[in-house]
């Protein structure tokens, strides 16, 4: 199955769905979005790798090509990498491809930065594994590896893109357009992930509130119970 252009979904979703579906649903069904010194942080980050000067620059067998704009219309996204860096092969490596106004072969690797260091949970790798199938897509070659980037640590980590995460990326592609076909939010759950959550004080409130509200309906059932009770 191919979707429409008018049917992608960001790519960036796929990180939000593999973190927390709820976020998912609320940033991209219900539209909201609020700021934290995480995602500003983060923010920052991303402009300065995206607003870099060249956006294309040569490093001896190193191509860089920042802010590339990437699709799959099998996925069903589209988004923009951070970095893809093309490093020269042999012209006999199946994983080179040609590049418009340069010699020779060349092996793509995508690189997502994040602002904070190595996380427990895999989102960020499901996002930078949703790039390589995009490049896979749109180059027609095998990106079988990528890299993330984390500015508190200031180290790259390689990434293996094997068929286990390629797996979690399908199912993510297939939450969250569940997710935005359905119309649906599901219901909040308070976890350790809350804590560095954005979206917390439009999230979890809800739920408090409605267990309020729940009680306090309760309460009132009970009263005017006992009270009519107490009447007869």
């Amino acid at each position: 199955m191919t979707f429409r252009e008018d049917e992608l979904l960001p790519l960036s979703g796929l990180q939000h769905y593999a973190y927390c579906p709820r976020q998912a649903a609320l940033i991209h069904v219900e539209r909201q979005w609020a700021d934290n010194r995480h995602t500003v942080a983060g923010t920052v980050v991303h402009r300065r790798v995206h607003e870099a000067s060249p956006r294309r620059e040569r490093r001896g067998d190193l191509l860089i090509v920042r802010g590339l704009p990437l699709r799959s219309l099998r996925l069903g996204v589209a988004g923009v990498a951070d970095v893809v860096e093309f490093l020269r092969v042999g012209g006999d490596d199946p994983l080179g491809v040609t590049v418009p106004g340069l010699r020779g072969r060349w092996r793509p690797v995508p690189v997502e930065y994040k602002r904070g260091k190595p996380k427990h949970h895999r989102a960020d790798e499901i996002q930078l594994c949703a790039q390589a199938i995009c490049l896979e897509e749109m180059l027609e070659v095998e990106v079988p590896e990528g890299a993330l980037y984390y500015g508190k640590v200031r180290r790259r980590r390689l990434v293996r893109l094997g068929a286990d995460l390629r797996s979690l990326v399908e199912d993510a592609a297939a939450g969250l357009r569940e997710l935005v076909r359905g119309g649906r939010t599901p219901p909040a759950e308070a976890g350790p992930r809350c804590r560095g959550c954005s979206l917390v004080e439009l999230c979890l409130p809800r739920r408090r509130r409605s267990r309020r509200e729940a009680s306090r309906y309760l309460e009132r059932c009970v009263s005017k119970a006992m009270a009519e009770g107490g009447e007869n």
